[in-house]
């Protein structure tokens, strides 16, 4: 579906300003939209997967560990696929509110694609690079967008989200390397041509919105704060975007329509994308784990 034909159908819980700087900038920050006590289930969920965590050695299928991890101070860099993970994950995703936001940007129809939440360790160092996020995982069209929220008040200091104003607009730049392998970030030599200078951080208070479309050049530096920076993401496409090959974290509900209906075709944009290792095969762990490029079988 078209940024056209969406914004011809009435907003549902965007305004119609938000839904056009969506569209104009490749992301949106949203505050004051999700309830507290939302905001609490989620963050008592959270709290209880990291005390999970603690009694892990080695990351698994359900949390990627920072190399720093350990039972006295646990710290899972993501926890994966993370609507499977804890019941709260999943009905905050599907709930009307989330579908609802979604399908002002994607369409009326919405298809579900992966979930993840990622933290970010005071004093750790971890940052993410500059990278956009189709290239990871490839569909039919350009529609998936990322819908993220903050568990906690995020300032500067914390590694907020920041986003390259219309660098959606631009070409998908290689996150290969020059060996081929698979880096899952822009290689210095192509961030010349990247106003880097005009990146613009989301940050605010705990229930602030991050959204991300799915060209959209964005990273996020380390945290440089007191506390954590847990961020619960959210992945949707319009349901006539359809996977050109295995998701990086498949979920319980990928591909499953969470609003409207299914579509009888697919809508398929002609600007390329080059298509990633078959992560069936190879295997995905997070995007730590591959900026770093650490080796998915040591983990």
């Amino acid at each position: 579906m078209t940024p056209e034909k969406i914004l011809a159908h009435p907003p549902l819980a965007l305004s119609q300003r938000q839904r056009v700087s969506y569209f104009e900038s490749g992301y949106l920050a949203v505050h004051d939209m999700i309830p507290h006590e939302v905001i609490e289930t989620l963050r008592q969920a959270t709290r209880d997967l990291v005390d999970e965590s603690a009694g892990l050695a080695a990351s698994n299928s359900r949390f990627d560990l920072a190399p720093h991890h350990c039972a006295d101070t646990p710290r899972p860099r993501r926890i994966r696929a993370a609507v499977d993970q804890h019941p709260a994950y999943w009905q905050f995703a599907s709930s009307p509110l989330m579908t609802d936001i979604a399908a002002d940007l994607v369409g009326p129809d919405v298809k579900f694609h992966s979930a993840k939440l990622n933290f970010k360790w005071p004093g750790t160092g971890d940052e993410v690079k500059w990278h956009q996020d189709i290239p990871a995982w490839p569909h039919s069209n350009f529609s998936p967008v990322t819908i993220g929220i903050y568990l906690d008040d995020i300032a500067t200091a914390d590694g907020p989200l920041a986003a390259i104003p219309g660098s959606h607009n631009l070409d998908l730049f290689d996150h290969f390397g020059e060996n081929g392998t698979w880096t899952g970030y822009i290689a210095d030599r192509d961030l010349t041509a990247i106003a880097l200078d005009t990146a613009d951080e989301m940050k605010g208070p705990a229930g602030t919105l991050a959204i991300v479309n799915c060209r959209t050049i964005h990273g996020s530096q380390p945290n440089t704060g007191t506390h954590a920076r847990p961020l619960l993401l959210n992945v949707y496409s319009s349901a006539d975007a359809f996977a050109l090959c295995a998701p990086p974290t498949p979920t319980a509900h990928t591909g499953e329509i969470v609003r409207g209906e299914a579509a009888r075709w697919s809508h398929n944009d002609p600007r390329p994308c080059r298509i990633p290792p078959d992560w069936s095969r190879h295997g995905y762990v997070s995007i730590f784990a591959a900026q770093n490029q650490e080796d998915p079988a040591q983990r």
